[in-house]
């Protein structure tokens, strides 16, 4: 391996116009040189915005690219498996988009490929790496709010409109056949993956789902509960057909001397409970969010730190989406 990871990035969609496409550039060791869609103009396009150098209308062409080193996979869930497998096949590191697979089935054959041709894989469960989350991690570990005991988690969202139901871009996450099971597969891995990255692992997951809207064919409600190894419980609901003044994203740790309360996927804002008395952490917005994920990836493939997200831990993840969910694809 080189001491420059180069980066060839499968799939140009919204998620790596800003959250992630720009970091590769931005990190150190690090560049982007090649893009590819099915679509050429889309590629090219995307290549001459961001100043990549080369594009690709065919997946195997990137993957076979003699200066390219790893592979970035940023396409829906359904080809997560193969276009993992071939880039491992190909002597190529990946890092994966999340959900890691549509299912946990083909998230084991992941994990089998990079074991079997001795490739690095990273899940991109990128908040691990996000300051507030690290916070969060070391308020934990420092006992701030005594021994945990359970963490309740509500994720509530509005119906999606008749506009947004006929967008393509969101089409493909409520399908599935092309995302492993609906929007509860598109966010929940984020939250899953925290509580793993928080509090390690499971001994036992418990969970049922349904369609309570019939908007489309995926479930719109889920809850399920996890037991960690540790005896902390954890309880979570989603549920995508809310009205508008329901909405709701709260995860609150609950602990011997106090709590912990925070959004997912709201703004960087830490509220640490402790004997009634409140202290507030707030966290500045990151431009390109998984930018310190990358950065850390960048240095695992780098051989100087360890995976920041290991395969078997996005591997765990799928299994408990499996076990609370009732569509898989």
């Amino acid at each position: 391996m080189q001491n420059t990871i180069k980066w060839g990035m499968i799939g140009c969609g919204d998620v790596t116009e800003v959250k992630s496409g720009p970091a590769f550039n931005k990190v150190a060791n690090s560049g982007l040189v090649a893009v590819m869609s099915r679509n050429a103009e889309k590629a090219e396009d995307y290549a001459k915005r961001h100043q990549i150098p080369k594009w690709y209308k065919n997946t195997q062409e990137l993957i076979d690219d003699p200066e390219i080193n790893a592979i970035y996979i940023a396409t829906p869930p359904i080809s997560h498996e193969e276009l993992t497998i071939a880039a491992l096949k190909a002597g190529k590191h990946v890092y994966v988009e999340k959900p890691m697979a549509v299912h946990a089935a083909a998230g084991k054959k992941m994990v089998e490929a990079a074991s079997l041709y001795n490739g690095k894989l990273t899940i991109a469960h990128y908040r691990r790496e996000q300051p507030v989350f690290k916070k969060i991690k070391a308020l934990l570990d420092e006992q701030a709010i005594g021994v945990v005991k359970f963490i309740k988690l509500d994720y509530l969202q509005p119906s999606l409109t008749t506009q947004e139901l006929a967008d393509p871009k969101i089409q493909w996450r409520i399908d599935p056949a092309i995302a492993g099971g609906g929007l509860f597969h598109d966010i929940a891995p984020h939250q899953l993956d925290l509580m793993l990255y928080f509090f390690g692992p499971i001994e036992k997951a418990i969970g049922i789902s349904g369609n309570q809207g019939g908007l489309y064919q995926a479930d719109d409600l889920v809850t399920g509960v996890l037991k960690f190894k540790n005896n902390v419980f954890f309880n979570g609901t989603w549920c995508f057909d809310m009205p508008l003044a329901t909405q709701k994203d709260l995860c609150t740790i609950t602990g011997s001397k106090g709590t912990i309360s925070f959004a997912v996927f709201g703004p960087g804002k830490i509220e640490l409970t402790v004997n009634g008395e409140t202290t507030i952490f707030n966290f500045d917005a990151l431009q390109h969010v998984q930018q310190p994920m990358i950065e850390a990836t960048v240095r695992y493939f780098l051989n100087e730190s360890a995976n920041p997200c290991i395969a078997a831990d996005g591997l765990t993840v799928m299994e408990i989406i499996d076990q609370f969910s009732n569509h898989n694809a």
